[in-house]
């Protein structure tokens, strides 16, 4: 599966620079795309999220503000790989 995380963020943002990093390390290890959103260049989003950047989503759902932890991705994106369990009645 080719997994999407998306980073909002905007210039100056040294949570957001880590976040970047944190991201850099993790694609080392797992394959993800990464797409990069600033939002000072969108008034809807920068109202939004204003202060609470870098937001990071996994597939289109949030998995972290502020901070993103590098075991947290993986895990997510290795539990998000297995196939789903059957469940027989």
């Amino acid at each position: 599966m080719n997994h999407v995380v998306i980073i909002y963020s905007r210039p100056g943002c040294h949570l957001c620079e880590r976040a970047k990093e944190v991201l850099g390390r993790a694609r080392l290890r797992a394959q993800f795309s990464v797409e990069e959103v600033d939002i000072s260049q969108d008034a809807n989003l920068l109202a939004r999220y204003g202060q609470e950047i870098p937001v990071i989503l996994l597939d289109g759902v949030e998995i972290a503000r502020h901070f993103v932890r590098e075991h947290k991705l993986l895990n997510l994106l290795q539990s998000s790989n297995q196939p789903a369990e059957e469940h027989r009645t």
